[in-house]
């Protein structure tokens, strides 16, 4: 059944879906070149069709025979046997060594760390346990598809033990589907109908994938946790999941809800002390055994977000995490314990001093050394929420006795939601590479969280993924690189973010110099590019927080209790966050790092925000004004975004179409939007703070003519909130559900020549509306709205930034007093919105 699944694969890979990811094993130009230096069998040493080993030599024979064309024979033994020809050996150290191997010269390995050796004759892939055998398949197999075949011999250990997805997946919530929370990939590859699929094919797949960069865990339901979870029907469903992972060393975890014992109706309490709790998590943990006996443990968020946990009993976080632990210490099960724990019920901006960065050091204050040693705290980059730009949470610096893991966001919740490109591990690597300077001496956050820096024996790295029944599995074929180099970071954080995005796109595209090149310069520019036009100088990434995470609205930072907040009004902007006069969160962190974040000419310009509470008219080291930084950074970013279409557009005979057009796609859309952000973003400032800018670009547009200014029939102007996501705050929309709406005017002040027509409208989640536009009644474009479906990004049933987009159409020729008209057509009860018209010459964007 293995086997037909892998091979199975590869003819899936013919129609370029994005299925297979970076495992696609293309065929390499130089095939037949390289088929006679290739070996032509794998030996598996002693192993069963459900371990890694066998596994590791199935692949290793199917993707020979991808990549190159040549089959190669599997044979199984328990016992090494020369090779006459060339051969693979694929077996654990042990195994090689008790059947006649030689392991002279091998260093010791650590737990799921391998040997690969391409030096001679037989190839060695010896793993220090399956697992690790497997790991080097994948490795020898990455090293083929990128055509190398060097002459090499190596180690390679993995840089901590912990290396795990978390996969926020609900039982229930998408129609017969499982939902996947802040998923933008579909639905999920684990649940339907209230309970586990019948058919987990998808998860297999996935297990691959992940094996091949790595990842030794999958927590498969949300941090949001449902109590059902631990009902007999779902233990024995996820046994099955766990059944599809093992052949690829993946483990299952779950996520806990703290109260199910009370939930479940089993007992009146939750409390963590109570001996009947205990009992009762110990009898749950051992029916959780029974059927799954490497089962990876739990992972736990509690007394967050409304969440029940130990807090509300009482007692501490570290005796809330223990209850779990001391219940799967028989097994060698893990905690995974969250510390995005903070208490928004009681929050207050108007308090000066109250900071929800501060909360995750005060909770844990005191608590190091009190937990378990089977207890990890994950601990969530930045002290927030995955913003595009925080600080080094300072609780990695405050965990010495306690192991703890680093949280990454894979999935780009506040990030453009895998419409936008960003490429993460820059910065990721921000954040890995900082050193907290704990006791003066170098503590960078990557050897903390290996345990290496304190000692520690577990510790290591969380992913967020969120992958969905989508074939792209993120919903964006870019955004894979991400997951891919989550993967590689977590096994060695040393590695260089341009260098793992090359492996990815050579496996993932191909090796062409065009292809490499102009993937490689748009994902390394994407993250600055999108922090531009987003939410810059620290001050967080100014999307909608009360919704859907996704569009521009930087009023609903403030005026809340969830304490992500700007403190900006008409004369200054930031968070005063140091000792001396603000919340103290600049305290928190070690005493050299204290004092750099503390005074305002030592702060870094990326995190002047987040520190300091200044005036607009502050200057920064680069010598601009704080406001004038907002400006000129907005329209930086969005015009670069503009430029990611037209790169792509190179790449088109050298990128199957399919690929080629939903990547096209995406970018169009995101160079789209991009203006929408820099524009809500400068307006909203601009109106705040009076204070022009130099350039005299924001709110001045001469290519636009705003619908609510056009001949109106069966449209009516309508007044948009957030105002400052509308040019001019207003929009026009059909009069009923059953009108059609016409905006027309005559282009009686433009020169004769080709133009770019672009058009800004709402394309809401309550209709598919029809849109059609006519230069002098001939027809020149038309679309139906339904970005929110295709892309997948959360969708919005307002007039807001998360709707707000744009197409265009290029090329247009246009005499002066033409008319131009624009026609929209309704649907269910989305009126066909429309924001303003620009009619741009070439190389212009307004």
């Amino acid at each position: 059944m293995l086997l037909g699944i892998l091979f199975g694969l590869v003819n899936l890979a013919v129609a370029e879906t994005g299925l297979n990811g970076w495992l696609r094993y293309a065929r390499l130009p130089s095939a037949e070149t390289l088929h006679s230096e290739l070996p032509v069998h794998v030996l598996v040493l002693n192993s069963t069709e459900t371990s890694p080993v066998y596994t590791a030599g199935s692949e290793v024979a199917q993707g020979i025979g991808s990549i190159f064309g040549k089959k190669c024979s599997v044979g199984y033994s328990s016992g090494y046997i020369p090779p006459d020809n060339a051969t693979v050996i694929v077996g654990t150290i042990k195994q090689y060594a008790s059947s006649g191997g030689l392991i002279n010269g091998i260093p010791e390995l650590e737990a799921d760390g391998f040997w690969l050796n391409i030096s001679g004759s037989e190839v060695q892939i010896l793993g220090q346990n399956e697992r690790g055998t497997l790991y080097g398949a994948f490795e020898y197999l990455s090293l083929l598809a990128q055509g190398n075949t060097s002459q090499i011999a190596y180690a390679s250990n993995p840089d901590a033990p912990i290396r795990w997805i978390n996969q926020w997946d609900n039982l229930q919530g998408g129609g017969t589907h499982g939902s996947v929370e802040r998923g933008y990939g579909g639905p999920s590859i684990f649940f339907e109908n209230g309970t586990v699929k019948s058919n987990l094919t998808r998860a297999a797949q996935y297990a691959r994938l992940l094996a091949s960069i790595g990842i030794n865990a999958v927590v498969v339901n949300n941090v949001n946790a449902n109590e059902s979870m631990l009902t007999a029907p779902i233990m024995d469903g996820l046994k099955r999941i766990a059944d599809v992972f093992r052949p690829y060393g993946v483990q299952l975890g779950i996520s806990l809800y703290f109260a199910s014992p009370q939930a479940l109706g089993e007992l009146d309490t939750f409390d963590p002390l109570d001996g009947a709790v205990i009992e009762w998590w110990h009898n749950r943990t051992d029916q959780i055994y029974k059927r799954i006996p490497d089962f990876a443990g739990y992972l736990v968020k509690a007394n967050s977000e409304g969440q029940p946990g130990p807090l509300t009993y009482n007692r501490t976080l570290a005796e809330g995490a223990n209850l779990f632990a001391r219940a799967l210490q028989p097994y060698g099960g893990v905690v995974m314990f969250r510390a995005f724990v903070y208490d928004s019920q009681n929050l207050n901006e108007s308090y000066w001093k109250d900071d929800r960065a501060n909360a995750a050091v005060q909770f844990f204050n005191g608590l190091d050394g009190q937990f378990e040693d089977n207890v990890v705290i994950q601990v969530k980059y930045g002290p927030i929420d995955f913003q595009v730009r925080e600080p080094t949470s300072p609780l990695f610096a405050h965990l010495q006795q306690t192991s703890s893991a680093i949280e990454l966001e894979i999935t780009q919740e506040y990030l453009g939601q895998q419409c936008h490109l960003v490429y993460l591990p820059p910065l990721w690597k921000t954040v890995l590479d900082f050193d907290m300077r704990v006791d003066s001496q170098p503590s960078l956050v990557r050897g903390i969280v290996s345990g290496q820096r304190f000692n520690r024996t577990l510790g290591g790295y969380a992913g967020v993924a969120n992958v969905g029944t989508n074939q792209t599995w993120l919903g964006s074929h870019l955004a894979m690189s991400n997951l891919y180099a989550f993967g590689r970071l977590a096994w060695n954080p040393r590695l260089d973010p341009a260098s793992i995005l090359q492996d990815w796109i050579r496996l993932t595209f191909n090796s062409d110099p065009t292809v490499l090149d102009t993937i490689t310069s748009m994902s390394m520019e994407s993250w600055p590019t999108y922090e531009n036009y987003t939410g810059n100088l620290g001050i967080q990434t100014l999307t909608d927080i009360l919704y859907a995470h996704y569009g521009p609205n930087p009023a609903s930072q403030d005026n809340n209790p969830w304490g992500q907040w700007t403190r900006a009004d008409a004369n200054s902007i930031g968070m005063d966050r140091t000792v001396w006069n603000g919340t103290g969160f600049a305290g928190q962190y070690p005493p050299q790092v204290a004092v750099m974040y503390e005074n305002i000419s030592t702060t870094p310009d990326d995190l002047l925000l987040w520190f300091h509470h200044v005036p607009y008219t502050q200057h920064l080291q680069s010598g601009q004004t704080v406001i004038q930084h907002f400006y000129d950074a907005h329209y930086a970013g969005a015009a670069n975004a503009q430029t990611f279409p037209s790169r792509w557009a190179t790449l088109k005979s050298k990128i199957d179409d399919q690929r080629y057009e939903e990547v096209l796609f995406r970018l169009t859309y995101q160079a789209g939007h991009s203006i929408v952000w820099r524009d809500a973003i400068n307006n909203f400032y601009f109106n705040l703070s009076n204070v022009p800018d130099q350039a005299g670009r924001v709110e001045n547009h001469p290519y636009r003519i705003e619908a609510e200014s056009m001949d109106l029939s069966g449209y009516t102007p309508y007044t948009v909130s957030p105002w400052n996501v509308a040019s001019g705050g207003v929009a026009v929309v059909t009069t009923s559900n059953t009108t059609v709406g016409t905006a027309s005017t005559t282009l009686s002040s433009i020169t004769s020549g080709t133009y770019d027509v672009a058009v800004n409208y709402f394309d809401m989640a309550i209709g598919r509306s029809h849109w059609q536009v006519y230069l002098n009644d001939q027809l020149i474009g038309q679309w139906i709205g339904d970005s929110d479906l295709t892309l997948g990004h959360s969708p919005s049933n307002y007039i807001d930034g998360h709707s707000a987009t744009r197409i265009t159409f290029p090329g247009i020729q246009i005499q002066k007093g033409d008319v131009l008209k624009i026609a929209g057509t309704p649907d269910g009860i989305e009126p066909a919105p429309l924001d303003y018209i620009s009619i741009l010459p070439e190389g212009v964007v307004d």
